[in-house]
């Protein structure tokens, strides 16, 4: 049975989103936060294949997120270390270079964590594996599209002097 009301969703009833590049990053997810009308917390629920990874390593500038593993195992890079991870893990991942983070599943079954992130906009990520920046402004990452003002990633090697471009 469905709920009634348009701040309650169950997971069964929403659809999965299938994210994948190359042969290595592959993941599905249902982004519940989003389906329950939440403005400043989101919240997916993701399920990650054996021998795959999870987003880019990467972590905000701005906003946190948080990981809470329901089935399966795997490992978590954060910031210079490899973190093992299993059911019942709760993970928070603050702003800042040090909560830099991946979750590899390296399990024999999938690994099912929900991921929790505040939702403020502007946010910056930084990539410090493929060395570039993303921005967004007018919503966060994983929000409203629609809603959003700026979004672009650029090459952190790209950075102009303040009044390049500028005239006399």
């Amino acid at each position: 049975m469905s709920p009634s009301h348009p701040h309650v969703v169950h997971a069964e009833d929403l659809p999965w989103t299938d994210v994948a590049h190359g042969s290595r990053v592959a993941l599905k997810r249902k982004q519940l936060g989003a389906a329950a009308h939440g403005r400043k917390l989101g919240c997916s629920l993701v399920e990650l294949p054996p021998g795959r990874r999870s987003w880019p390593l990467h972590y905000h500038l701005g906003n946190e997120e948080a990981v809470y593993v329901l089935s399966g195992s795997g490992s978590l890079r954060l910031g210079t270390e490899t973190v093992p991870l299993r059911e019942g893990d709760y993970v928070a991942l603050p702003p800042g270079a040090e909560c830099a983070h991946q979750l590899l599943n390296d399990g024999p079954e999938p690994l099912r964590y929900l991921c929790f992130s505040t939702m403020e906009a502007p946010d910056v990520l930084v990539y410090p594996d493929s060395k570039k920046v993303g921005v967004f402004a007018g919503a966060a990452p994983g929000g409203d599209k629609a809603a959003r003002t700026l979004h672009a990633y650029l090459p952190l090697a790209s950075e102009v002097d303040y009044w390049d471009g500028e005239g006399p």
